[in-house]
């Protein structure tokens, strides 16, 4: 089943059901008028909302209109709570190996995560609002979206609760990120509003490539509209979304809703030969990690965080290559005289921004 939300004068927007084909779509709001709405009652509303996506499919609904992707906001404009894990060490190891630094041992066992703003999302095709002082980055991951889970609920009793996956940008600010990383306290001001694909799925409609509670996609990433990575979501990935909700809910009763995200993509490459597209490599999710290449291969970091005016667009194909959640475009826009104060109030200086990361 595929559920949007369109962009209404309503902040939570509108459910619509979408057709498997991402060609057409129908409102339900006898069902349930919001993402989350269907989210609370879901037991009830599943049943239906599968109902209307079987016959949406087959062509046998009479009032469907045209799908649009740009007509929508995040699955979730907003939602309670947000919490993006790092399940791929591969991104952390490489960050440290270009300071010459170890993961501790306890990063295997133990994931990271932290909670961020979900108060408001990106819309897929809006801008990142944000100054180039800043280190304006990208990052491709997967999500997931949750049903109630219980304070200290175990992995194999979280994977039930996955209600919904979907794509996101988690924008970061990588000047902003290793100041705050230097106070011991955030993340706040280095992690703006994320956005989400049009589409979001249960896990049963991405057949065999869900499985272990991980997909078996590629993540294809443009930047300017080149090639900028392809690695695959499922390889590589050191904890699994059962294991990154039950960490979640270690302390606390997760609300239906709840987003878990699985942090940036990426794969493991020889170094032997270069992990760039245009050395044969799978490329990266983000330019951080492409940085961090650049000082084990290069010895410095060479390529700049992202412009006012670049974009960056993020899709999962299938092995059809068909989009599976739609694709996000965020294009980078200045946000004026703000800019300016923040850029005094955390000036950066020669030394990487993601030393720290």
């Amino acid at each position: 089943m595929k559920l949007a939300t369109l962009s209404t004068s309503c902040r939570d927007g509108q459910l619509v059901v979408v057709s498997q084909d991402l060609e057409h779509c129908v409102a339900v709001p006898d069902i349930a008028a919001t993402v989350q709405q269907a989210l609370d009652d879901w037991n009830h509303a599943e049943p239906a909302l599968r109902d209307v996506y079987r016959r949406l499919s087959d062509g046998a609904l009479p009032d469907t209109r045209r799908f649009d992707p740009q007509a929508c906001h995040s699955p979730l404009p907003r939602a309670y709570q947000f919490l993006d894990g790092s399940a791929y060490l591969n991104h952390v190891e490489l960050v440290r190996k270009a300071r010459g630094a170890k993961v501790p041992e306890s990063f295997y066992n133990d994931p990271l995560m932290y909670q961020g703003g979900s108060d408001s999302f990106i819309p897929p095709y809006a801008a990142m609002r944000a100054d180039e002082s800043w280190g304006i980055d990208f990052e491709g991951e997967i999500a997931v979206i949750t049903g109630d889970v219980p304070l200290g609920a175990a992995p194999a009793d979280c994977t039930g609760a996955i209600r919904l996956v979907t794509l996101m940008n988690d924008v970061s600010l990588r000047e902003l990120l290793r100041t705050e990383i230097a106070k011991e306290l955030g993340f706040v001001q280095s992690k703006p509003a994320s956005s989400f694909a049009p589409v979001a799925v249960t896990p049963d409609e991405l057949g065999g490539a869900w499985r272990d509670s991980k997909l078996y996609l590629p993540v294809c990433v443009h930047l300017n509209g080149k090639l900028f990575g392809k690695p695959n979501a499922g390889l590589d990935m050191n904890f699994d979304f059962s294991q990154l909700v039950s960490h979640a809910a270690l302390t606390r009763d997760l609300e239906a809703g709840s987003i878990v995200g699985s942090g940036t993509v990426s794969n493991k490459q020889d170094l032997r030969w270069g992990s760039s597209i245009d050395q044969g490599g799978v490329g990266y999710c983000c330019i951080a990690e492409l940085r961090m290449y650049e000082i084990i291969e290069q010895g410095r970091p060479i390529t700049p965080f992202m412009r006012h005016g670049d974009t960056v667009s993020l899709e999962v194909l299938d092995e059809n290559g068909k989009t599976v959640f739609g694709r996000i475009e965020n294009h980078v826009h200045a946000i004026g005289r703000d800019a300016d104060r923040l850029a005094t109030d955390f000036p950066s200086n020669t030394r990487s921004s993601i030393d720290q990361s």
